[in-house]
């Protein structure tokens, strides 16, 4: 969909599946079989899910700029609101009726 964000994969997922994916071409390449080459299909699969990509090259390439930007200190998201505030890390949290 036009305009809709991708959610990428973490950074240690990507870097395994380039990796696995690099690995499983050459294995691909050396052995020829259906078995080696429905891993590499797998895994080619995963890596364009991964990124929001049709092909594997875009994927890569997608992958590459990821996983060469600087990340952020912490990455992960928190909504702060006073309803549902998140209370900060090892604090005591008492559950009221």
């Amino acid at each position: 969909m036009e305009g809709t964000p991708v959610l990428m994969a973490h950074p240690a997922i990507l870097r395994d599946l380039v990796e696995q994916y690099e690995t499983l071409r050459v294995l691909d390449a050396e052995q020829g079989t259906h078995a080696s080459r429905q891993r590499l299909e797998d895994v080619s699969y995963t890596l364009c899910v991964s990124t929001g990509t049709r092909k594997v090259a875009d994927a890569l390439a997608v992958a590459t700029r990821q996983l060469a930007a600087p990340r952020a200190k912490d990455a992960t998201i928190r909504v702060r609101d006073e309803a549902n505030a998140v209370p900060p890390a090892g604090s005591d949290v008492r559950l009221t009726a």
